[in-house]
């Protein structure tokens, strides 16, 4: 059993959006955001939740090195930077892409840098060749006389999923009788820990296209966390909002970031949060989530993703809307 530390105050604030739901064709309480996005620890969002767990059992084993992968614009990695920092541990981040493409670096590489992150570039490769290269990367620390602990691409493992068993019974406590949460499926951690808490049937993951079997992946993680088999056609899982893959900007994801921007004034990411509520929208739609069904949008962060999101602050700056005194 590993010590979970404490990084962060809770509960995280759990907020009704009643504009947002009139424009979803929902009642004006029936749509609620869970806001890990307000987590404080390096910028706020879901992975801090896991690395109570994962740094817990690296400072228990005498670490003195976190080493984890991610995309070049991972809220895992930046927030493994930030914990590391806060716990005195060194970070080494193994990222895709080369330094010289990174040279113009922006959003989360920015805090990566602040927070005293090493990058090892991997070049070009998925998440299973980052896997072998952090592993190369551990054993070249070792080597050198370091201890280092590797956390799994996005915190993601039964470990740090018990940081949303406990956001799930965090959320409870807030809203009893939630009919279904949904939130953003990246590398399967979050939506199997809520599964944990809530149960198969409350919870609603949008896959980003992170990994390439969504629904094997977290069906896994249910089973080793809960010692119960997970049957995989009974997960609720939309794979509708990938669009032409997992860093690309699809069109219903602005479409949705535009429309809780608007109403709400929430900022949500092109890759994690923006389509969880593109999932939420068309569940409405298709009649999956009614009128009348308490239901939360779950808030993962991922803010300074979105200045590191070329093609998504290309669009919308291109919509700025002039005013005219004429």
């Amino acid at each position: 059993m590993s010590d979970r530390i404490t990084l962060a105050t809770w509960p995280t604030p759990l907020e009704p959006m009643p504009r947002l739901a009139a424009a979803l064709g929902l009642g004006e309480d029936d749509l609620w955001v869970k806001r890990d996005d307000l987590i404080g620890l390096g910028g706020g969002g879901n992975k801090v939740r896991k690395l109570e767990w994962t740094l817990g059992a690296a400072l228990a084993e005498g670490a003195d090195t976190l080493v984890t992968t991610g995309a070049a614009q991972s809220n895992h990695a930046r927030l493994t930077a930030a914990a590391g920092a806060r716990a005195g541990l060194d970070v080494v981040l193994v990222l895709p892409g080369t330094a010289a493409e990174a040279a113009q670096g922006s959003g989360n590489l920015v805090l990566d840098s602040l927070f005293g992150a090493r990058i090892h570039w991997a070049g070009d490769g998925d998440p299973g060749t980052l896997g072998q290269a952090a592993e190369e990367v551990c054993a070249r620390l070792r080597l050198g006389g370091a201890r280092p602990y590797a956390i799994p691409f996005g915190g993601s493992s039964p470990l740090g999923a018990r940081g949303y068993v406990d956001g799930g019974e965090e959320l409870l406590g807030q809203l009893p009788d939630v009919r279904h949460v949904v939130v953003a499926l990246g590398s399967g951690g979050t939506m199997a820990g809520l599964i944990g808490a809530l149960g198969q049937e409350r919870v609603l993951g949008v896959h980003c296209g992170a990994v390439t079997d969504p629904v094997g992946t977290v069906a896994a993680l249910v089973t080793e966390l809960t010692r119960r088999p997970a049957a995989p056609g009974s997960l609720r899982i939309r794979t509708d909002q990938v669009g032409a893959g997992y860093g690309t900007l699809h069109e219903p994801v602005l479409e949705a970031m535009r429309t809780a921007a608007t109403t709400e004034g929430i900022v949500l990411d092109p890759v994690y949060s923006g389509r969880a509520l593109a999932g939420l929208i068309a569940a409405v739609r298709d009649g999956g989530i009614r009128r009348g069904e308490r239901t939360v949008l779950l808030h993962t962060g991922g803010l300074p993703g979105l200045f590191g999101h070329t093609e998504t602050v290309r669009r919308t700056v291109a919509a700025l809307r002039p005013h005219s005194s004429g």
